[in-house]
């Protein structure tokens, strides 16, 4: 084994250790259904912040978006502007609201058991709906963050690609099957903060090493024409269409349908702590998109080696492995940088596999199977869920060219068209009622998987033959249903109008 391997190894095994040790903390400190899906609602506002925001952006924003800004250039960043949006309006307009709603509606611990006593499911059948959809979106998702593991591992230390994926996945299963949301969120600051140093010191060294040239360090690249590569409008070196734009900006509908992110809402423990995180949030999802973004074009100037298609995504792991070599020290400094990439990678992972299992345990088992369920039973079935859930994507991301970015773009979609309307109209549009909600549920998810997987249009998927991203168009979809059907069908009942007032007269106390 060579001086960078072992200098690379040291600090990932001190970095996994950490998180398995906070594992073991949180576990002791988790006894019930409360503490394992929402921490007791104890959060503070640096810890809600960072583990929100880290969960959100897993490997995609460390790989995937600085892998497609290196081959095509800035005008892939559109996807970058449409998620700072996002991320903006979610945590000013829904997340106070949310945690308001939340605790009004008898103390909701999930999304669907939040759908569910809103709208007075008594059948319970936008409880299950939303689980399925919850599940199914989520695997896909989880298959993404695993994949990251996968190309990581294999790419740093020269480990088969199935063998990577499986030692990724056992160490983000070990801390999230022990210490459930609390050790999520206290392992997701962790490494929402050390992604923050690795994002900013990585491309400021690169720049610096080629700044004297940079145009003719990106022509020796096969970058013809340096201003068009760095131009907000041109991709490939063409220029943007207006539905490519579009459709990136879309991605920014999803953030209000992400049940992973919207559950750090639900947990802060007061609104003065909520406001805070709102801050702390924004600044950092600037500053890291921004930093993702310049990563792809410095790196594209910077490295010797000149990546191709599958091996695009590696972009700032070969940045860090080019920067930090040499003596043994420089080496350690690079694996601690490249175990940020492995931060982005398990603060999402660990918060899919959670959402799956609340939604498996919480909604499905108890509220629906075994109502009579004790909470340690309910504890138990979470945990066996993990597992699963766990094993089935590593299923589907078992094929090496599995595209982080085209994972990530389904599952997001899927997300947020068949939540993100749901839980606007649930929390601001009184008339909401359950048929809408259903209706809105089961028209946005479908949609997607209609609009991206089935070849319907001589031979072809809708999203192939059109360019235009699923969200974009399953979003407003799925809105227009839950108004359409809501004004047709019964009005709420009397208990649903006044719990809605309730919300707006709430004070924290």
């Amino acid at each position: 084994m060579t001086n960078s391997s072992i200098a690379i190894l040291i600090a990932f095994i001190l970095y996994l250790g950490i998180m398995i040790t906070v594992g073991l903390v949180s576990m002791a400190k988790t006894k019930s259904t409360e503490d394992y899906f929402l921490g007791g609602r104890g959060l503070n506002s640096w810890i809600a912040a960072l583990s929100a925001q880290a969960s959100d952006m897993s490997g995609w924003l460390l790989m995937g978006l600085p892998g497609s800004i290196y081959l095509a250039g800035t005008g892939k960043a559109w996807i970058a502007i449409g998620l700072f949006i996002g991320t903006v309006l979610n945590w000013l307009l829904i997340s106070r609201r949310l945690r308001r709603y939340t605790i009004v509606a008898n103390n909701s611990l999930t999304l669907p058991e939040f759908f569910q006593n809103r709208f007075r499911d008594t059948k319970k059948i936008l409880l299950g709906i939303s689980s399925i959809v919850i599940v199914i979106f989520f695997l896909v998702y989880t298959a993404s963050a695993l994949a990251s593991g996968g190309k990581l591992f294999n790419t740093v230390f020269g480990l088969s690609y199935h063998t990577s994926l499986l030692i990724g996945a056992a160490v983000i299963l070990a801390y999230t099957f022990m210490g459930g949301f609390l050790a999520v969120c206290t392992t997701d600051f962790i490494q929402g903060t050390l992604m923050l140093v690795a994002l900013l010191t990585v491309p400021i060294i690169a720049y610096a090493a080629i700044s004297g040239d940079f145009a003719g360090a990106l022509a020796a690249h096969g970058v013809a024409d340096s201003g068009t590569f760095t131009n907000l409008f041109y991709a490939d070196g063409e220029k943007c269409s207006a539905i490519s734009i579009v459709s990136d900006l879309a991605w920014g509908l999803g953030y209000c349908g992400m049940p992973h992110i919207l559950v750090r809402f639900m947990a802060v423990k007061s609104e003065k702590e909520l406001k805070k995180s709102s801050v702390i949030a924004i600044v950092w999802v600037a500053i890291s998109l921004i930093a993702a973004c310049i990563i792809g074009v410095v790196g594209r100037g910077y490295l010797t080696e000149l990546l191709n298609n599958s091996s695009s995504e590696n972009v700032f792991i070969k940045m860090i492995q080019q920067a930090f070599s040499g003596n043994f020290a420089l080496l350690l400094i690079g694996g601690l940088f490249l175990c940020g990439i492995l931060a982005a990678i398990m603060s999402t992972a660990d918060s899919q596999l959670l959402v799956c299992a609340s939604s498996a345990s919480k909604d499905i088992y108890k509220n629906i199977l075994r109502p009579d369920a004790e909470d340690k039973k309910v504890l138990n079935i979470s945990r066996i869920t993990v597992l699963v859930i766990a094993v089935l994507a590593c299923l589907i991301a078992w094929d090496p060219e599995s595209s982080i970015m085209g994972l990530v773009s389904d599952a997001w979609a899927g997300l947020g068209s068949a939540f993100g309307p749901l839980v606007v109209c649930a929390l601001f549009w009184k008339r909401t009622n359950l048929p809408g909600a259903v209706s809105g549920i089961i028209s946005g998810g479908l949609f997607v998987i209609i609009w991206d997987y089935l070849p319907i249009i001589g031979g072809q998927t809708p999203y192939a033959v059109t360019g235009i991203y699923s969200l974009l168009l399953g979003f407003f979809i799925s809105l227009a249903c839950i108004v359409v059907v809501s004004l047709l069908t019964k009005a709420p009942s009397k208990e649903m109008i006044d719990e809605f007032e309730k919300v707006n007269q709430y004070t924290e106390g």
